[in-house]
């Protein structure tokens, strides 16, 4: 081939590439400022607005960098502008000019210019949209994931999906040059009992059997330290069959999931904290951390604030007043001592409470256990409540000591045994600070939460894992002697961040023999270890090295720095509250063919 027609042929395909381009978009919004007047641009847009003013004719183009308005004004222009509704795809080619001084928008990105148009064409065309593209549209949430792709056009959900992008690429950056290793663990595993359901994955070519979707990463990155890899982390996808809720996405959730050897517990500490504070500033440079990494014992945690991931940014804590009234002139609070059961009591601070904003408190203890709600409210004229007349002045003078009560405050009160106190009174806090109290949203309060009890009693009162069952045991040699085995502790931890739990972890028990005594204690013998977890049973035999963890919800994380209440908002294409993907149908029913080639069959409940 002659170098005259190897020439000649790129210099047709540049022609070719470059008018190819030109035909569709030579900026995009945010790129046309004044410094473009008087030059000719062709952008390819979808129309957010359309306005007749005047005899001239006003377009909003919109994509996914901003807005710039065109002006058509048909006296002193030949081109015809066709028929144009929004959400159309119009190309456009137009010279740029300069605005006024008087008629600069500066609300606007490109509100220094106006465009005066060359040539107008409708590229494609949208029927009646089912929703409108506007901050609030006044649909269903599951009217808008239904037709998510719509309602990524707004803003709001762009920004979202765009902030997310950021923090991934600034986490992958960040562990990278501390010298993590990104490793990406397999998706399809094996089955085991950790946390919650497993997703399970029937194989055609091993009939009968199933793989599991991984609730996280969990034997692997610890297979990891094994092998050496001594700095792993992962934006890991990690799947479980939960109930949704407002901070818990259906199916499917990210996690920032790190394993390290040769750690303790100060040095994930120190980890953890180093990314957030490196994090906030550069992502989210308007939030403020209040509450700086304070620590509390999941004991201190529970009896102070009536949960394991209390919201520091506010006080209220949970007063212990059991023994103050063991001799009691009030018969239910004298009772509870008597049964060796538990009073707390709660300040809610400059608040007299009407008689119908106490039933809704009480409605609310209800909802975990409480069977009543008992308050005193210290009016300015006289002491008050539905419990006052029970009480002796002695009694209300003690109250008023502990509770540093004031004028103008109501006192709340439950008795009951100590879990559902604490649970109860967790809940109400909560309850009053959504219903009553005007937080800052930018305000964070972290708090690490430490001493997991490694054991609870499940619903069957039967001894099962609290936490982690892979952790190390506290003060090993004395625990094993402990007669109460729920006072056995582990070297687990959790970070809460304005009341949601944004991070687990503990330093791994990497020895099979204690790990071994202690899944024994909970009824699970050798030979169920070695088939549950026979790979990381058996790499332990290899000299494995201390190691420890943390995974921080990612999407959890990311919902609290967007001020979003709900999880779901934090997705490109999240699931329905009822965990379905609406919009493409999912989970459906599969045909019999599938079924019969995965050697599957249904048992499905009968119709009633």
């Amino acid at each position: 081939m002659s170098q005259l027609y190897k020439h000649s042929l790129f210099i047709f395909f540049s022609f070719i590439i470059e008018n190819y381009y030109i035909m569709y978009r030579t900026h995009t919004c945010w790129e046309l400022t004044a410094k473009h007047r008087w030059t000719q641009v062709t952008l390819c847009w979808w129309v957010n607005k359309v306005r007749n003013l005047w005899g001239m004719t006003f377009i909003d183009l919109r994509d996914r960098y901003g807005i710039t308005q065109i002006t058509h004004n048909p006296s002193n222009s030949s081109v015809e502008f066709p028929d144009i509704k929004s959400e159309y795809v119009v190309q456009i080619v137009w010279e740029v000019i300069a605005r006024p001084e008087n008629m600069i928008n500066k609300d606007m990105a490109t509100g220094e210019i106006e465009i005066s148009a060359i040539e107008v064409k409708v590229l494609t065309k949208a029927k009646l949209l089912p929703f409108p593209i506007v901050e609030e549209p006044n649909t269903s949430e599951e009217n808008r994931f239904k037709y998510r792709y719509l309602d990524l056009r707004r803003r709001k959900v762009l920004d979202n999906v765009l902030f997310r992008s950021k923090m991934l690429t600034f986490t992958r950056n960040r562990f990278s040059e501390k010298w993590f290793i990104d490793v990406q663990t397999p998706i399809f595993t094996v089955s085991s009992p950790e946390w919650a359901r497993d997703y399970l994955v029937p194989s055609r070519i091993n009939p009968g059997q199933f793989y599991a979707l991984p609730q996280a990463p969990q034997q692997y990155k610890q297979l990891l330290m094994v092998g050496g890899i001594d700095k792993y982390f992962q934006i890991a996808p990690c799947f479980r069959d939960e109930d949704p809720r407002a901070d818990r996405h259906s199916c499917e959730f990210y996690q920032i999931d790190c394993e390290m050897s040769f750690v303790n517990q100060e040095d994930v500490y120190g980890v953890v904290e180093w990314y957030l504070t490196e994090l906030l500033p550069v992502l989210s440079p308007h939030k403020k951390i209040t509450v700086a990494f304070k620590r509390l014992t999941y004991r201190q945690a529970v009896d102070q604030y009536g949960s394991d991931k209390p919201d520091l940014r506010f006080s209220m804590p949970l007063i212990e007043m059991t023994q103050d009234f063991a001799h009691s002139w009030f018969s239910v609070f004298k009772d509870t001592v008597a049964a060796a059961w538990t009073i707390k009591a709660m300040k809610f601070e400059d608040k007299l409470l009407s008689r119908k904003e106490a039933d809704a408190l009480t409605e609310e203890v209800k909802k975990s256990g409480a069977k009543w709600l008992a308050y005193l409210i210290f009016d300015p004229e006289w002491i008050k409540g539905s419990i006052a007349k029970f009480l002796s002045p002695e009694e209300v003078e003690l109250i008023k000591i502990k509770t540093w009560a004031k004028e103008g405050d109501t006192i709340l009160f439950l008795a009951d045994t100590y879990d559902i106190v604490t649970k109860s009174l967790g809940r109400l806090r909560i309850y009053i600070r959504d219903s009553y109290l005007q937080l800052d949203k930018n305000d964070l309060s972290f708090c690490w939460i430490e001493d997991f009890p490694l054991f609870e009693m499940d619903d069957s009162g039967k001894l099962d894992f609290c936490h982690n069952p892979f952790s190390i045991v506290k003060w090993w040699a004395e625990a094993l002697k402990n007669p109460n085995t729920l006072e056995i502790y582990s070297e687990q931890y959790d970070l809460s961040c304005n009341g949601y739990e944004i991070l687990s972890g503990s330093i791994r028990n990497h020895d099979p023999e204690l790990l071994l005594e202690a899944f024994k204690m909970v009824g699970r013998w050798e030979e169920e270890i070695k088939q549950k977890f026979g790979a990381m049973y058996e790499a332990f035999q290899f000299g494995p090295p201390p190691h420890g963890w943390f995974a921080i919800g990612f999407d959890r994380l990311l919902m609290i720095l967007k001020d979003e209440d709900n999880i779901r908002e934090v997705y490109a294409f999240p699931k329905s509250g009822r965990a379905q993907d609406v919009m493409m149908g999912a989970p459906w029913y599969v045909d019999q063919e599938q079924l019969d080639e995965l050697h599957l069959m249904l048992n499905l409940p009968k119709d009633e």
